[in-house]
C-alpha cells in the first residue's frame, strides 16, 4: 500500500520563484512541500552559469521580508543609472551611431523610493543560495531529487504522483518548474508564444575601470547588448546574436571572443577581462493562455516566459508568487478552500493583465529596435529624444521599472504577507 502524504500546497520546482513562494507560504501558515528533479543540495552549491538578475527595488523588499534580503547585500550591486543608446552594427564602413539616448537616473525619484536605487543587479547563483538556505532553516519539506510523473485532479483534492511512486495530496498544486512545466501540460492549459531567433550570450567580464553603478543597454540591428554592473568591479554581459552568431561566439577561443568584444564595444568594456566560461540561452516568448485551473496555479516561467531585454522575468515570477501567496492567506484565514476556483481566479484576476501587457511590451520593444529600417529607426530615435526631455514621464518609466506600480502585493511593498 503506498503512504499517501498530505499537505496544504505541492510546488513542482524548486528554483528561485518556487522557494520563495514556498517561503511565502510557509510564513502565511501553510504546509508545503516542494518537488524538483535536481538534488536540493546542488541550490547550496556556488554552480556557475553565468547568469544574473536585475532585482527590482520593490522585489528587493519581497526579498528582505522573505528573510533572505541580509544574506544577499553583499552581491548585491546597486544599478544608480541606467543608459540606453540606439547604435549600429559596429565596423568600419558603419555610420556614426544616433546621438538619440535615454539616461534614467535614481535620484530623480529618490524622494518616492527612500532613496533605493533603479534596482540591484545580483548573480543568480547567489539568489539561489540565500533562497535554498532559508528554506532550509524554515523547515520546509523538500522532496529532491524527485520528478512529477502526473497530476489528477477531483472536487476536493489534487494529488500528485512522483515518478518513484510516491504520492502526495494538497488541495492546490502550484506549477513553478519553468516553460516546459508538467503541471501546466497536466492541466491541459496551452501556451502562445514563438521564438526570436536568437540567442543571448552570457558571460562575466572584470573591467579595467569603475563602472560607476552604470548599466548600459546598447541596442544592435541584431539585437541588444547589456553591460550589467556587478560587484567587485565586474560586469555582466548579455549579448543577443543570432542563434548560429551567438554558438560561434561561445565556442570561440577566449583570445578570439576577447578580440571580438574589444573590436566591437571596447569603448564602454576599458581592459576588460572574461571571467569565467560562456553561455548561450534561446531567446523565445511563451504565455500561458490560462494562469489557473481546477486546483491548480501557475507562476514564473510555467505561467510567461519573456525576452530579457528589461531584465523582468524574474520580478515578474516572483511578483506572481507573491500575489498568490496573499489571496491564499487571506483565503485560508476566513476558512476557504484554498485550492477552490473562486480563491484561484482572484489570483488570475490580479496577475493576468500584467502579465500579458508586460509580455507583450517586451516583444514590441525588442522589434522596434532590432532593425535598422530607416523610417523605424527615426521614429524611435524621436521617441527617445522626447522621452528624455519630459521629466514626468522619464520617471514614470524608472517607477515601472521599479516594479512600484499598479497594485502591489504586501511583500513588494515591504510587508509581511499576513
Amino acid at each position: 500500500m503506498v503512504d499517501i502524504e498530505r499537505y496544504d500546497i505541492v510546488i513542482a520546482g524548486a528554483g528561485l520563484t518556487g522557494a520563495a513562494f514556498a517561503l511565502a507560504a510557509a510564513q502565511a501558515g501553510l504546509r508545503v512541500v516542494m518537488v524538483d528533479p535536481q538534488p536540493f543540495d546542488a541550490q547550496m552549491a556556488p554552480t556557475f552559469d553565468g547568469r544574473s538578475t536585475a532585482i527590482a527595488f520593490s522585489t528587493f523588499r519581497m526579498l528582505d521580508v522573505l528573510g533572505v534580503g541580509e544574506a544577499l547585500r553583499p552581491h548585491a550591486c546597486r544599478m544608480d543609472h541606467i543608459l540606453v543608446t540606439d547604435g549600429r552594427r559596429p565596423g568600419a564602413a558603419s555610420r556614426a551611431a544616433s546621438p538619440a539616448f535615454l539616461r534614467f537616473d535614481a535620484e530623480e525619484i529618490g524622494g518616492r523610493t527612500g532613496g533605493e536605487p533603479l534596482g540591484y543587479m545580483v548573480e543568480n547563483r547567489r539568489i539561489r543560495v540565500a533562497l535554498a538556505e532559508a528554506v532550509t532553516r524554515a523547515g520546509i519539506a523538500v522532496r529532491a531529487p524527485a520528478s512529477v510523473a502526473a497530476v489528477t485532479t477531483d472536487a476536493g483534492k489534487a494529488t500528485v504522483t512522483l515518478a518513484d511512486g510516491s504520492v502526495l495530496t494538497a488541495p492546490l498544486v502550484v506549477g513553478a518548474e519553468g516553460r516546459g512545466s508538467t503541471v501546466r501540460r497536466a492541466a491541459g492549459i496551452e501556451t502562445v508564444g514563438w521564438g526570436y531567433g536568437q540567442s543571448g550570450v552570457v558571460a562575466t567580464v572584470r573591467l579595467g575601470r569603475d563602472h560607476g553603478n552604470v548599466a548600459h543597454e546598447y541596442f544592435l540591428p541584431s539585437g541588444p547588448f547589456a553591460i550589467l554592473p556587478l560587484t567587485d568591479q565586474r560586469a555582466s554581459l548579455v549579448w543577443t546574436e543570432t542563434t548560429r552568431r551567438g554558438e560561434a561566439l561561445r565556442d570561440a577561443a577566449d583570445a578570439a571572443f576577447h578580440a571580438h568584444l574589444m573590436r566591437r564595444f571596447g569603448e564602454f568594456l576599458d581592459g576588460a577581462t572574461v571571467e569565467g566560461p560562456r553561455f548561450v540561452y534561446p531567446l523565445s516568448l511563451s504565455l500561458a493562455e490560462k494562469l489557473v485551473a481546477p486546483r491548480i496555479a501557475l507562476i514564473g516561467d510555467a505561467a510567461h516566459g519573456v525576452h530579457p531585454v528589461a531584465g523582468q522575468g524574474l520580478n515578474m515570477g516572483l511578483k506572481d508568487a507573491a500575489a498568490l501567496a496573499e489571496v491564499l492567506a487571506e483565503a485560508a484565514r476566513l476558512g476557504e478552500d484554498i485550492g477552490a476556483e473562486t480563491v484561484l481566479e482572484r489570483y488570475a484576476r490580479w496577475r493576468r493583465f500584467d502579465n500579458a501587457a508586460l509580455a507583450a511590451g517586451f516583444d514590441a520593444f525588442v522589434r522596434l529596435f532590432s532593425n535598422d529600417i530607416a523610417p523605424i529607426r527615426l521614429a524611435r530615435d524621436l521617441g527617445m529624444a522626447a522621452v528624455n526631455r519630459i521629466g514626468p514621464l522619464r520617471r514614470a518609466f524608472m517607477q515601472e521599472a521599479g516594479g512600484a506600480t499598479g497594485d502591489l502585493p504586501r511583500l513588494l511593498r515591504g510587508e509581511a504577507v499576513v
